[in-house]
C-alpha cells in the first residue's frame, strides 16, 4: 500500500488551510517583473520603525552568537512599568499568535471547544485546528461581533471565547458597556481572550480598558503586539496580560528562547519612544479620513474602521480586482477567505500611498466604466 502520511495525523489537522499572508513586495516583483509596489495588505506601520529603535540596534549584533534571555527580563520590566501591571502578569511570545497558541494549548482540551465570531481573524481557526481543538463560528450582526449570540451559543463544553477588539478584517469594535455586560453574564469557567492587536489605534473613549478589569474577571486574558503601531512586524514580538496564576500555567507551554535577542531589545526601545506611536496614530487617523473620502468619491462602499485598515467592497463581475490592482503596483488583501466576497482590506498608508491607491482604483473603475 502506498505510504500516506495523512493516516497518521489528527483528522482536525486535515481541515486546516495554511495561513495566506499579504503578498510580499519581493514576490510580486518576481512574478510580475515590476519594480515599484506599494504594500497595503498586511496592516504594517507605513511609517516604519522608530529611529530610536533603529539607531540603537547595531550595537546588539555582537550578541547574535548567544542565546537570548529566555525570561526577557528587561522587556518585561519595561512593559510592567508602561502598562502598570506586575511582571508576573506578563507572558511573551513570538508574535501574539504564539501567545494565543500557548493559551489554547494550556486551557482547551478533550471535548472542549472555542467560540469565535464570524469574520474573526482567520488565524484563530488555524491555531485551534492545528492543536486538534474544535472551534465554532457564531454569526455576526451587520459585520459586528454579536455578543448575545455568542452567549446563547455557550455550553458546558465551551472553554474559551476569542474576541478581536477591534476586529480584523472588519474594523468593528465592542465598547466598554457591552463588553462588561457580556463578562457579567458569562460563566467564569469560560476564558475570554481579548485580542487587542490594534489597541494603540483606538481613539474611541468608550473602548474597554481591559487591564483595569482583570481584578474583577479572573477568566479574562488580553493579547497585544509590537507588530502594528510600534512598527516591529519583522521581529515578531507579542505579549499577553492576565492574572499571575493564569500566566504561570500558560508559561508552562512557552518554548525556551521564544523571543530573539534583537526582538527583545527593539521592543524595549520602542516603548521608550511613545512620541513615535502617537504620531503614527495621528497620521493613521488623517490617512483613514483621506481614504474614506476618496472611496466615497469613487462611489465605493466600505466598513467604517477603528484600526489601521479599511475593508472596501469592489464589485467588478468577471474581473480579478486583486490582480488588476497588482498590475498597477498596489498590493491589497482579498477577503474571500473570510467569506466576504468582493471585499478587500486596504491598509491605511502614508498620504502618498493613499493617493496612489485611490488613483489606481479610479483607473481600474474607469476602465470598467464604473465611474
Amino acid at each position: 500500500m502506498p505510504f500516506n502520511p495523512e493516516r497518521f495525523v489528527n483528522p482536525k489537522l486535515l481541515q486546516v488551510k495554511p495561513y495566506q499572508p499579504g503578498k510580499p513586495i519581493a514576490e510580486c516583483q518576481r512574478e510580475l517583473g515590476l519594480t515599484d509596489f506599494i504594500k497595503m495588505a498586511s496592516n504594517e506601520n507605513p511609517f516604519g520603525t522608530s529611529p530610536h529603535v533603529t539607531n540603537h540596534l547595531a550595537k546588539e549584533f555582537s550578541q547574535l552568537a548567544l542565546y537570548p534571555d529566555s525570561n526577557a527580563y528587561e522587556l518585561k520590566m519595561a512593559l510592567s512599568k508602561h502598562l502598570h501591571v506586575a511582571v508576573e502578569q506578563l507572558i511573551l511570545g513570538n508574535g501574539s499568535e504564539d501567545v494565543l497558541r500557548m493559551i489554547i494549548q494550556t486551557f482547551v482540551w478533550g471535548n472542549q471547544h472555542i467560540l469565535i465570531s464570524e469574520y474573526a481573524f482567520v488565524a484563530y481557526k488555524i491555531l485551534a485546528q492545528g492543536l486538534g481543538v474544535d472551534i465554532k463560528e457564531i454569526p455576526a450582526n451587520q459585520y459586528s461581533v454579536d455578543l448575545d449570540a455568542i452567549l446563547a451559543a455557550t455550553t458546558s463544553e465551551t472553554r474559551m471565547i476569542i474576541l478581536a477588539n477591534p476586529n480584523n478584517p472588519t474594523g468593528t469594535y465592542v465598547n466598554q458597556l457591552d463588553f462588561k455586560r457580556f463578562l457579567d453574564a458569562l460563566s467564569s469557567d469560560i476564558f475570554v481572550v481579548c485580542d487587542e492587536a490594534y489597541y494603540e489605534y483606538i481613539i474611541e473613549q468608550d473602548y474597554p480598558q481591559t487591564i483595569s478589569m482583570l481584578n474583577d474577571y479572573p477568566n479574562l486574558i488580553i493579547t497585544r503586539t509590537f507588530s502594528k503601531a510600534y512598527g516591529l512586524a519583522g521581529l515578531r514580538v507579542g505579549y499577553g496580560i492576565a492574572r499571575p496564576s493564569v500566566v504561570e500555567l500558560i508559561n508552562r507551554n512557552r518554548q525556551p528562547f521564544n523571543i530573539n535577542h534583537i526582538g527583545q531589545i527593539a521592543a524595549k526601545l520602542a516603548l521608550e519612544d511613545q512620541d513615535f506611536v502617537r504620531k503614527s496614530i495621528l497620521q493613521n487617523e488623517q490617512g483613514k479620513q483621506q481614504l474614506s473620502n476618496g472611496l466615497e468619491r469613487l462611489g465605493l462602499s466600505y466598513l467604517p474602521s477603528h484600526g489601521n485598515f479599511i475593508a472596501v467592497e469592489i464589485i467588478l463581475p468577471g474581473k480579478d480586482v486583486f490582480q488588476e490592482l497588482l498590475q498597477h503596483g498596489i498590493i491589497v488583501r482579498p477577503l474571500a477567505p473570510y467569506k466576504l466576497e468582493n471585499f478587500f482590506r486596504i491598509t491605511i498608508g502614508t498620504s502618498d500611498d493613499n493617493t496612489a491607491c485611490l488613483k489606481v482604483l479610479e483607473k481600474v473603475l474607469q476602465k470598467e466604466k464604473v465611474v
